[in-house]
């Protein structure tokens, strides 16, 4: 049945998928409104169709640009985070070059990030200030790289210096820490042990493991939009902690179902 059921799915997934992203692709040529809030509605019915049951803790922040700062567990964040709110993504570079999914993060208009090239990272900055200006939501993973979904690891703030960009009224734009926790299975309570099987992180082959992912079964999750912040308040580094110290607190609150 386990195997009947990830089948579906798939089929499911690529069935929903392919026939729309020739949209979202004309939705972006015609620089449409519709082109930010269409990635949200799309993955709405993506996380149906994969079995995660999301419960929202909190408000994003709407009606301008705005740097949301999260902690990552997995490939399935992407799912997390689109259906939570209308978003896109800072991503590194090399997911542009994956067959499918670099595809599909070029629809949800992902800004690209070369890890490696110190150098870039004020091109970067520059990029993602632009985009805020233009009043969307971007989603930064700070830790840089993703884990067990047990902890949050400590928050880099090297791009956080895109907040540095000032909206019309002259103030910075907004930083909002967000926590997301994988918090159950099949409807139970998920304990450490469990976390691995939708955990991408190290070494893992991205298809084997979302295969023994959807094994697993319906997935249970916790994002909590926390209060924003602004280098109005305090500056990068100082938000960069305060960030983080946010997520990990919303992150183990949630694990022990107190979110």
């Amino acid at each position: 049945m386990p195997r009947l059921r990830a089948v579906a799915i798939i089929a499911a997934f690529l069935l929903f998928t392919l026939p729309l992203m020739p949209v979202q692709w004309l939705l972006i040529k015609l620089r449409s409104p519709a082109a930010r809030s269409f990635p949200h509605w799309y993955h709405r019915w993506v996380a149906r169709i994969f079995g995660v049951r999301l419960t929202l803790v909190g408000k994003p922040v709407t009606g301008q640009g705005v740097l949301m700062v999260a902690n990552h567990t997995s490939w399935a964040d992407i799912i997390i985070f689109s259906a939570a709110a209308p978003i896109s993504f800072v991503a590194k570079a090399e997911i542009a070059r994956w067959p499918l999914f670099g595809t599909l993060a070029r629809l949800q208009r992902t800004v690209f990030v070369e890890r490696a090239s110190r150098a870039r990272t004020g091109d970067v900055r520059d990029a993602i200030q632009e985009r805020l200006l233009q009043g969307d939501a971007l989603v930064l993973f700070p830790e840089g790289t993703s884990h067990d979904g047990n902890t949050v690891l400590p928050f880099k703030s090297a791009l956080f210096g895109a907040a540095e960009a000032r909206l019309a009224n002259g103030q910075h734009v907004k930083v909002q820490p967000v926590s997301v926790a994988y918090t159950g299975l099949h409807g139970l309570p998920m304990g450490r042990e469990n976390r691995p099987l939708f955990a991408w992180y190290g070494d893992m082959e991205m298809v084997p493991h979302l295969w023994e992912a959807l094994l697993a079964g319906p997935l249970d999750v916790v994002v909590q939009f926390h209060a924003p912040l602004s280098l109005d308040q305090m500056d990068r580094k100082s938000l960069a902690k305060r960030a983080e110290s946010l997520v990990r607190q919303g992150q183990a609150l949630a694990l022990a179902g107190r979110a």
